[in-house]
């Protein structure tokens, strides 16, 4: 399927996901289902039938939080069967609230203490690349967890070693947990910053297929650099009262909310 079905397979799952478990984080899964679906439609050299395939390129989700948007893209291209995304957040379930690889082909790295996430990508990174691997590493963090110093570290780290298989994907969203981040810790000026720290950067509408594409293609044309796609966003895209409202970052859909949610993804239908 091409990026904009799987996009929009990613947000119904994720609306169904979050509505049976009674889990949050449902408006950072939208909003973020443009890059993935991008991602697991081509972009990412990956096997469903080979998940551990040597050469392919790992994807880690630093923003662990979103992981139903994760396991829906899985499922809904092969990893695993998307029947197993009706036990998400139910008890035994190997698709906990946050990303997990245990149990789950594809998923390369748990997460969820935000701000590890680009740690342990430019590790993976730079250990294959002294391999001389042609595998990629990409990594898509929130921007609220831009707040820790821990991504700094490593976005100093990864230029030093001129880790150029390594793109980190920002959700930028302008949004985090319980208020606006201009309000909780201003970020900007956000793209000097990493451009200050070594890294080549991008901005593209974090929504726009061919855009974020585009930016993607460019880790094979550089040199010695990481590559940071900044990916302006939408926090709750594609359902009109989750957009761009602090709410939906712990809310679950339920009841009329949840119906009208899976109306509007539906196209009404």
């Amino acid at each position: 399927m091409n990026s904009e079905e799987l996009a929009a397979k990613i947000r119904l799952d994720a609306v169904i996901m979050t509505n049976r478990g009674n889990s949050s984080h449902v408006a950072s899964v939208l909003s973020i289902a443009d890059i993935l679906g991008v991602l697991y439609s081509g972009a990412l050299r990956v096997d469903s039938k080979n998940p551990t395939w040597a050469e392919r390129d790992r994807f880690i989700l630093s923003k662990g939080h979103a992981g139903a948007g994760v396991y829906a893209a899985l499922a809904e291209t092969g990893f695993f069967s998307t029947e197993k995304l009706l036990t998400h957040y139910q008890d035994g379930s190997s698709l906990s609230g946050h990303v997990s690889h245990k149990g789950n082909p594809g998923v390369e790295f748990s997460t969820g203490s935000l701000g590890h996430g680009l740690s342990v990508a430019a590790g993976m990174a730079l250990s294959l690349k002294r391999r001389s691997s042609p595998s990629r590493v990409f990594c898509l963090l929130s921007d609220g967890e831009c707040d820790e110093g821990s991504v700094w570290e490593a976005a100093m780290f990864a230029a030093h070693h001129e880790i150029s298989n390594l793109v980190a994907i920002i959700d930028y969203n302008k949004i985090q947990s319980l208020d606006t981040i201009s309000s909780t810790l201003a970020l900007e000026p956000f793209r000097d910053k990493w451009e200050a720290f070594g890294w080549v950067v991008t901005e593209v509408d974090g929504h726009n297929h061919d855009e974020i594409r585009l930016a993607l293609d460019e880790v094979s044309n550089k040199k010695n650099s990481p590559l940071l796609v900044m990916a302006h966003t939408t926090k709750g895209k594609g359902v009109s009262f989750m957009e761009d409202t602090v709410l939906w970052h712990y809310r679950s859909p339920q009841n009329e909310e949840f119906t009208s949610a899976i109306s509007e993804l539906s196209g009404g239908q």
